[in-house]
């Protein structure tokens, strides 16, 4: 039996603005849809909660045992500035200032993102879409929303028509706005452009002479607008009805919105069953910018390089930092909380090192059962993660109590313990045991200084073989051994 069949599961969704009871469209197997990075600048602190929120959601999914197929999107084309309506493309803008092509742009980025990903323990998603790989899906969509009588063509750009379609639909029924309240607080300017009406978005932009990132269409040599592409990559790889969809609260409106009324257009029906929003990460009780200078980036945390800290912190302590609130309230960043959180964080992790050391008695005083139980219900409470680390602060006491000898516990209960704590901290909240990292590092540098040596002793007998299959299976492993004057030594190559 999996867990899912024995745990309910609520979830708030944004749709509704309300908790509900969560049910697969598909029994036991889940499609869940996030938006990712534009990636043309280190990624912000902000954006790793979002993420982070929506790793921890993948995990206890599949900690449920649930099938999963996570998709998050690389936004590497179409994201104008100001909501992604007008302005500069943010690639080329910074391909100019760097003096590189927007694709190498697009990969520095990508890159950077993906290794502070995986400082944070961050799992991968299943699928990592990008938008430039899949224009011809977006024109598609394009000719069907004209088809439906919801686009129109001005100027080699295409736009839909939100007048129209909020006629036949409800525009607005995410983010609850009323779109004569969008057309009575439109400034005057926006009048004047080729839309039918202000609050009409792009579909498809025709690329001015300057703009370098452009493909062909029915329309013109242009773009797709940045709406567009997540209601191509979320139906493509998950069906025109998938279960959830995440984001940042910022992204309610207009993309959220725009998402919702492409996906009824072409599909006749709303595209997602439960709508997810993480909320927004302040600093010292300012809003982040970069033009205030107040803002952190994530390596600004593992070097302590920052005026806002005074020491550095290590990437788990402030994944536990962030997960120390729930996803959907505002977290404020400062340096009195993260040293806050870097004590709560060691707690656990001496709970983990310590609950294996235990010793089990014949008769038990606890309550495990009960324990883990309420561990589950925190979960299953919209992934209430604030109450399920009082529930695990809550083991670390009994675990010291135990190892103190004031309260007992038995072999099964003690088991149960273990188990559960470890699946936890480590498995449900992504916690990393740097203790144990630290002493498997040491475990494993004498392994390699042994084997070096085996393969330098080979050599000297002129053994090329057993020397060349040393080098050759630790590549198996991207373990990667470097021959200099002064000797041998090896990295895993990431």
């Amino acid at each position: 039996m999996k867990l899912f069949e024995t745990q309910e599961l609520t979830i708030y969704n944004s749709l509704s603005k309300t908790k509900e009871k969560f049910t697969p469209i598909h029994e036991g197997t889940i499609g869940m849809y996030v938006c990712g990075p534009t990636v043309y600048s280190n990624v912000h602190i902000g954006n790793c909660r979002t993420f982070l929120s929506f790793d921890l959601v993948f995990r206890y999914l599949k900690h449920l045992g649930y099938k999963v197929r996570y998709v998050r999107i690389i936004t590497d084309a179409g994201h104008l500035e100001n909501d992604g309506e007008s302005g500069d493309d943010p690639i080329l803008k910074k391909a100019r200032i760097e003096k590189l092509e927007p694709m190498e742009v697009v990969q520095k980025y990508t890159v950077d993102f993906h290794n502070i990903m995986a400082k944070f323990n961050a799992f991968p998603p299943s699928i990592e879409p990008t938008a430039t790989g899949h224009i011809i899906e977006q024109i598609q969509i394009i000719e069907k929303i004209i088809s439906e009588g919801y686009g129109y063509e001005k100027n080699g750009s295409v736009y839909f028509d939100v007048v129209k379609f909020n006629e036949d639909h409800a525009y607005g029924k995410l983010s609850g706005r009323q779109l004569e309240d969008m057309i009575t607080n439109t400034r005057e300017l926006a009048s004047q452009s080729e839309k039918k009406n202000p609050q009409d978005f792009a579909l498809w932009k025709k690329a001015e002479v300057q703009h370098i990132m452009r493909w062909p269409s029915p329309w013109s040599d242009g773009f797709p607008g940045w709406h567009l592409e997540c209601t191509a990559m979320s139906t493509k790889y998950l069906g025109n009805q998938f279960d959830i969809h995440g984001g940042g609260m910022d992204l309610k409106f207009p993309h959220h919105e725009c998402e919702i009324a492409q996906a009824e257009t072409c599909n006749g029906k709303s595209p997602v069953q439960t709508w997810m929003h993480a909320n927004m990460l302040t600093l010292n009780g300012q809003k982040m910018a970069k033009s205030t200078g107040n803002y952190i980036l994530p390596e600004d945390f593992f070097t302590g390089e920052s005026e806002h800290l005074s020491k550095s912190f290590s990437a788990s302590c402030v994944r536990f930092f962030i997960l120390q609130a729930h996803y959907r309230s505002v977290l404020d960043i400062s340096n009195d909380a993260m040293i806050a959180a870097e004590k709560g964080f060691n707690r656990l992790m001496d709970g983990i090192n310590l609950v294996q050391k235990l010793e089990a008695s014949p008769t038990s005083t606890l309550s495990i059962a009960t324990w883990k139980q309420n561990c589950y219900d925190a979960m299953n409470d919209d992934f209430n993660t604030p109450i399920l680390i009082a529930q695990l602060f809550d083991a670390v006491r009994m675990i010291n109590s135990v190892n103190a000898a004031s309260e007992t516990i038995n072999a099964s209960d003690l088991e149960l313990l273990k188990k559960h704590f470890n699946s936890f901290v480590l498995d449900v909240l992504g916690l990393k045991n740097e203790e144990q990292n630290k002493e498997n590092d040491v475990l494993l540098d004498g392994v390699m200084k042994t084997i070096i040596e085996l393969r330098q002793q080979a050599k000297k007998n002129k053994d090329w073989a057993s020397a060349d299959l040393i080098r050759n299976e630790l590549t198996k492993l991207n373990i990667v051994l470097k021959d200099t004057k002064e000797g041998t030594d090896w990295e895993i190559d990431k």
